[in-house]
């Protein structure tokens, strides 16, 4: 399979967030995102020519090794991964060794590729497209204060069948406080915690 796309990192380490927190993982980090959310966590993914480019069918002999090292996933993510077309790397993925393929995505681009696992975390200041909310399995929303809460409602009544999770903002009281006490008196919801920033782990 041919074609190549910027790479902040690779990594094996164990997903932190959403509903598959705590199972080894294999990361794919991609470079490029112009979502621009100012808490984000990777600002330095953002510029796309800032990282070097690698052979898809490179990165999928890298999940072969950490599926035998005991990945039991891979994770694309970023920046922003849509902003790449990932139709050459989920399948060169494929090809090379079967794992699932998961994505996690703000949903402001066209779908490319094919995830078996959508991870949607949308933003306030850039909405997601309707088919990305159609086809993600999960919701989550990053919580720092009482708009975000909003946004979280109005964002659930637009998903076919997603699991919906709130995330607190790393380092905000007011988002930790707010999304545990709104998961308390709403059983839809759910918590998700960033725990490998918790454990201290990649």
């Amino acid at each position: 399979m041919n074609g190549s796309l910027p790479v902040v990192e690779t990594f094996h380490s164990l997903q932190g967030e959403g509903m598959h927190t705590g199972r080894s993982a294999f990361f794919i980090r991609l470079a490029g995102c112009k979502v621009s959310c100012s808490w984000c966590d990777t600002k330095h993914s953002w510029q796309a020519d800032s990282h070097p480019k690698q052979n898809v069918n490179d990165l999928a002999d890298e999940a072969a090794s950490a599926k035998e090292a005991g990945a039991a996933f891979v994770v694309i993510t970023g920046g922003e991964p849509l902003h790449h077309n990932l139709d050459p790397l989920t399948e060169a993925i494929r090809n090379t060794c079967r794992l699932p393929i998961h994505i996690e995505t703000s949903g402001v681009d066209e779908m490319s590729g094919t995830p078996d696992w959508i991870t949607l975390s949308p933003k306030r200041h850039n909405p997601p497209r309707g088919e990305i909310l159609n086809a993600c399995d999960e919701l989550k929303i990053v919580i720092h204060n009482e708009e975000d809460l909003f946004f979280a409602e109005k964002t659930a009544t637009q998903v076919l069948r997603a699991i919906l999770l709130l995330q607190p903002g790393w380092g905000s009281e007011q988002g930790q406080r707010l999304a545990i006490r709104y998961t308390q008196s709403h059983p839809q919801w759910r918590l998700s915690m960033q725990s490998h920033k918790w454990l201290k782990v990649r």
